[in-house]
């Protein structure tokens, strides 16, 4: 069965229901987890305008402190239930190609993630991280409803 999966993990209600969730997967199967958080800054080039880096250092850093939140939960509920985690972080060109590049990196052979339960009018306008993931990942991916 599955040896190493990822979890990425947002924060939402729903995320650490799926957090929870995967990491009781991977310790009914005998796995160890890596939960991932993409980090999504706004670029320098936003609108019309250019937002200077120094004006983008505070927000990055209070987006890496939030990640260091989630890592820290997700390592915790792990250790209470007795399966090996390890944390991720990275700030991807778009979510879905960090969540899939993480469980390349870390040669995880499943995605185990929420899905936020967008209709399909709002996943078709705005785009499922979700249904991205199951596009393009080359590994099974395992969604928590």
């Amino acid at each position: 069965m599955f040896k190493h999966i990822l979890i990425p993990i947002d924060g939402s209600p729903r995320g650490r229901k799926a957090l929870k969730a995967g990491i009781a997967f991977a310790k009914e199967v005998g796995a160890k987890v890596t939960a991932y958080h993409a980090l999504e800054i706004i670029p320098a080039y936003y609108g019309e305008g250019f937002i200077p880096p120094a004006a983008l250092e505070p927000v990055e850093a209070a987006a890496r402190k939030q990640a260091k939140k989630y890592l820290d939960e997700a390592a915790r509920i792990a250790a209470a239930a007795g399966v090996p985690c390890e944390s991720r972080v990275s700030q991807p060109a778009a979510v879905y190609e960090g969540i899939i590049e993480a469980a390349r990196k870390n040669k995880c052979d499943a995605i185990f993630m929420a899905s936020h339960g967008r209709g399909e009018l709002a996943s078709l306008v705005l785009g499922s991280v979700t249904i991205k993931v199951l596009a393009h990942s080359k590994v099974p991916v395992v969604v928590f409803r």
